[in-house]
């Protein structure tokens, strides 16, 4: 498979970066591009949705790795350029701003997916999204508002959907890595996300972590599983697994 065959190229090779202003009507935003220095021809493309402090280190490094992986990654910029939560206070309020209003945040999420589309090393046809927390959230929108997308990942997002009838839009196939013991996304918040992908009949899977909670990919989370919050270095390696065989599985 020639996915398989970049990756294995690319893992020890150098990316490029490039921080690229755009803008979403009259808000300036900020994103993150990074791509494999010496691929040639066009690649898929990969837009990365950040957790609720915003674009910053994390979603940098994630789009340098998964650049390695054969793409192109794009870690947008939903808040706006500057626009930071100085803490978990804020930043849980200006999340939900945009949680409580999915219209826009998938309008701001796809002037991010344009630019990505619009790179001259990326092939359109190949596109997929991924997120972790809010950004997994971000990332089911983006499928939910029928967006021409391959694949979208959510990292311990959060499922719910205020029109779960909007699922009948989604083009590709959603990939939906979870915590078994997160408090955030209840066993019920569960079972209807299962139940929205499968009345509209999506190509789907939701991988459950034992004795991970939310935000299980973020070291900075901590380790106290009994805040909600904290990081899990088995399910962190497991999902980004599952997450690398995704997208072989969609741009092979």
């Amino acid at each position: 498979m020639l996915m398989l065959s970049l990756v294995a190229a690319l893992l020890t090779q150098d990316v490029s970066t490039q921080v690229i202003e755009y803008k979403h009507g009259d808000v300036v935003l900020e994103g993150f591009l990074a791509w494999p220095k010496d691929a040639k021809g066009k690649l898929p493309g990969v837009l990365i949705a950040h957790q609720w402090m915003g674009m910053g280190d994390y979603e940098k490094r994630r789009a340098e790795e998964t650049a390695k992986l054969g793409t192109v990654a794009f870690a947008l910029d939903i808040y706006g350029k500057g626009v930071r939560p100085k803490d978990p206070g804020e930043a849980a309020k200006m999340a939900t701003g945009y949680k409580t209003d999915r219209a826009l945040l998938r309008a701001r999420a796809l002037a991010g997916l344009e630019v990505l589309r619009k790179q001259d090393q990326v092939d359109p046809a190949r596109l997929a999204v991924q997120g972790y927390c809010f950004g997994g959230t971000t990332a089911l929108e983006v499928a939910r508002s029928g967006a021409d997308v391959r694949g979208v990942v959510s990292f311990h997002g959060d499922l719910s959907s205020p029109t779960p009838g909007d699922a009948r839009q989604i083009k590709g196939k959603v990939l939906a890595l979870h915590g078994a013991d997160d408090p955030f996304v209840p066993p019920a918040q569960v079972l209807a996300f299962e139940d929205e992908m499968r009345k509209a009949g999506v190509d789907w899977q939701l991988v459950s972590y034992g004795g991970a909670v939310h935000s299980f990919t973020l070291k900075h989370a901590g380790n106290d599983n009994s805040k909600g919050s904290a990081y899990n270095e088995k399910a962190d390696l497991r999902s980004w697994e599952a997450y690398k065989d995704f997208l072989v599985e969609i741009f092979k």
